[in-house]
């Protein structure tokens, strides 16, 4: 019995022990990898919610912008001549004897990281379910343009939306339905379509789609040969390279 007890004694060696620590370190360190990796998962989650929820309100906002542009340009004001014997009278709606009225529905926001935008157009792409507003900063720098893609896609570079020449969008890729992440599923022929800030909704037709590395901006060139043009960009569900879709308007 005793040589028994004995054995067991000297079976635990500080061998033992020093490998039993580690194994306890180990476990806890992965418990709180893990916990880690979760709550930064949710909270990503979150966070993507909130931007969804943003660039939806910017959205209805824009909406109601446009619908009151579209209501007061609508309405005609007849003005009549006093001089009743004057045989040159007419009635002339208003927007003949008024300068004519600039539109600017854009109101400026500002992001909680303090950078100014306006929303510029909406662009509505029915096969994959993508509604939102297109936003655009006053400054473009890489630092703005991250802080307004968290809330929308974004105007990259080009004319103002449905003008002469490459209106650019970039949007993030959160590999689900949300914002662009479904435009690498855009093939030739499909349709996106974009609003202004008058109200006026341009169609364009994909007619090409391809992967170019982060650095080259070469989609962005304003050579449309006197055509109205919209270029897509996203990235790869890898994140490595960066894809562009090109659409003309039809």
């Amino acid at each position: 019995m005793n040589q028994i007890l004995v054995t067991k004694k000297l079976y635990i060696t500080p061998e033992l022990k020093r490998k039993k620590k580690l194994y306890k370190f180990y476990f806890f360190l992965s418990v709180f990898l893990v916990f880690s990796l979760i709550s930064f998962y949710i909270y990503a989650e979150v966070d993507r919610s909130k931007s969804e929820e943003t660039s939806q309100a910017i959205l209805d906002n824009f909406n109601k912008e446009i619908d009151t542009t579209t209501a007061d340009s609508d309405v005609l004001i007849a003005v009549l001549n006093d001089n009743s014997s004057d045989n040159n009278s007419s009635s002339l709606p208003a927007s003949q004897n008024q300068p004519q009225r600039t539109v600017n529905t854009s109101k400026q926001q500002t992001t909680s990281s303090g950078y100014n935008y306006s929303t510029v157009a909406i662009i509505n792409i029915p096969k994959i379910d993508v509604n939102y507003p297109v936003i655009d900063g006053k400054t473009d720098t890489p630092e703005e343009t991250e802080a307004l893609l968290k809330l929308s896609p974004t105007k990259f570079w080009g004319p103002n939306p449905n003008e002469i020449g490459n209106f650019c969008v970039v949007g993030h890729n959160y590999r689900d339905t949300r914002f662009f992440s479904q435009v690498l599923n855009l093939v030739n022929g499909d349709l996106i379509e974009l609003t202004d800030e008058t109200g006026k909704t341009v169609k364009y037709s994909v007619y090409d789609k391809y992967e170019v590395s982060p650095d080259d901006v070469s989609c962005t060139s304003q050579l449309t040969n006197g055509k109205r043009e919209v270029t897509l960009i996203t990235c790869t569900n890898n994140s490595k390279m960066r894809v562009i879709v090109k659409a003309r308007a039809i």
